[in-house]
């Protein structure tokens, strides 16, 4: 990590909110951080990350990054002429995301020798995104949408390899380099990594400033409750609106450099934290390969019948039941003007679009008809959530232990588990002393993620459960007092 900020330093990249000196006077600089972040160790908060090395402002620069030190496949190629020839010739068949994966392969190729080698020699050895994940683990998730959605990735990255390996060849790739599992981690690190620039669809990879971990967007990133003026102190542009997206993230700017600014204030020593974007758990799982424990922006969505689609206007993604428990709007009114009798629907939509009750029955039949279905949703799945929490605090202990030895026989999951060690062709009285093999501590995190998924969406669906029987005596209160 040191040669890494030593590096990154040479490059220009700078946590000082003064415009860094130009790269080739600072040969001498020992770190580019030290100023606003230093490098961190958050182990139940996103693991290695970036800590305010002292009081930070909202909005306030924290990290500034020259186009000279981002890796992007239009750097690459200017700077391998022969890489950028053959890629041309391939480019009308592959997409952005190949083309960088390919020059991201072709980096990796040139191990010491690339000018990269300080960067890539600090990326992770492996990535925990859905399309990583094998057989057993999809069947995890044991939510139909969930398990089509990683079975989709693994099918495209499959695909996109396919596609580039012609391409792959011809530069002349180490066999090791033309496998699908270097093409899969290359994928994972362009997917999890990448921050968004205007020329370049596939974005570029920035070296320290893909050290942030993420922060859901929420309210908190908004300017209310601090006021503009302190804001534009910041910055030297103090359009709102600007503000207001730099808030969340940051982005490429006029003076040929990508700039990220602190999200919210923050005192020295806490993790700063970056927002990519509003995501739902699952759309985390499949892009960065983690999830949260508490995700605002968290979508649970069960099965509805068709006709439910065709009464109302509402795209189907908005029909969802929120962190909460509570069903959204949207689907509030989707279900409403479905109970409704079909000749009187015109007449009173309106009334269901204002979000107003259409009457004490249809409301009753809304309620009973969330809780039914809830309830069958969950008596489908194979686990419950008390077995799910039970199974995540085992896979938590095993992932820590030294002997993998355990009283799984005696446990709830057994059988499950049992699955698990038939899959990597490991007998159920394990004999190992030792740690686990890498190959099944890194499955054992991906099963982890996988069912830390469904015992969210598990848990949801029992709020909405509990939602609904509330609304429920509600009206049976207030029917029963009239």
């Amino acid at each position: 990590m040191e040669a890494l900020l030593r590096w990154a330093a040479e490059l220009g990249v700078s946590d000082s909110p003064a415009p860094p000196t130009p790269p080739a006077t600072t040969s001498s600089s020992s770190s580019c951080l030290g100023c606003s972040l230093v490098v961190a160790d958050f182990p139940d908060a996103g693991g290695r990350g970036l800590a305010a090395a002292r009081d930070l402002r909202r909005g306030e620069l924290v990290l500034r990054a020259p186009r000279a030190a981002l890796l992007t496949s239009g750097r690459v190629m200017a700077d391998n002429p022969s890489v950028a020839a053959r890629v041309r010739a391939h480019q009308p068949r592959l997409s952005s995301v190949q083309i960088l994966i390919v020059c991201l392969l072709t980096e990796v190729g040139k191990g010491k020798n690339s000018v990269w080698y300080p960067y890539l020699s600090q990326l992770p050895s492996y990535y925990t995104l859905l399309a990583t994940f094998n057989d057993f683990e999809v069947e995890a998730l044991q939510v139909d949408d969930a398990i089509w959605v990683a079975q989709k990735a693994i099918r495209s990255i499959r695909s996109d390899w396919e596609q580039a390996t012609p391409l792959m060849k011809e530069l002349e790739f180490k066999p090791k380099l033309v496998m699908f599992k270097s093409w899969l981690w290359a994928f994972a690190t362009v997917s999890s990594r990448t921050l968004h620039i205007a020329w370049d669809d596939a974005g570029c990879l920035c070296p320290i400033g893909d050290l942030f971990n993420y922060a859901a967007p929420d309210d908190e990133a908004s300017l209310e409750g601090e006021g503009a003026a302190e804001v534009s102190n910041c910055h030297q542009k103090n359009e709102i609106s600007d503000l207001s997206e730099r808030l969340t993230d940051g982005g490429y700017e006029d003076d040929n450099a990508y700039c990220l600014y602190a999200r919210k204030t923050y005192k020295k020593g806490e993790q700063v934290l970056l927002g990519y974007g509003i995501y739902t758990n699952l759309e985390l799982l499949e892009h960065y390969g983690f999830l949260l424990s508490e995700n605002p922006n968290e979508k649970t969505f069960i099965q509805l019948d068709l006709d439910i689609f065709s009464v109302s206007t509402w795209p189907k993604d908005s029909l969802y039941i929120q962190p909460s428990g509570q069903p959204s709007f949207a689907l509030l009114c989707a279900l409403r003007l479905w109970m409704t009798p079909s000749n009187r629907r015109k007449a009173i939509s309106f009334q269901i679009y204002s979000g107003s009750l259409v009457s004490t029955v249809n409301e009753l039949t809304v309620m009973k008809w969330l809780i039914n279905k809830c309830k069958g949703t969950l008596q489908q799945l194979p686990t419950t959530v008390e077995l799910d929490e039970s199974l995540l605090i085992f896979l938590r202990k095993i992932q820590n232990s030294t002997n993998c030895k355990t009283d799984v026989k005696q446990s709830s999951f057994e059988q499950e588990f049992a699955v698990f060690l038939r899959f990597h062709r490991v007998e159920l009285d394990c004999t190992y002393h030792n740690q686990l093999p890498a190959r099944l501590l890194r499955s054992l995190e991906r099963w982890e993620l996988a069912v830390q998924w469904r015992c969210n969406y598990k848990k949801t669906l029992t709020k909405c459960i509990s939602y609904c029987e509330s609304v429920l005596r509600d009206i049976s209160s207030q029917t029963s007092q009239q």
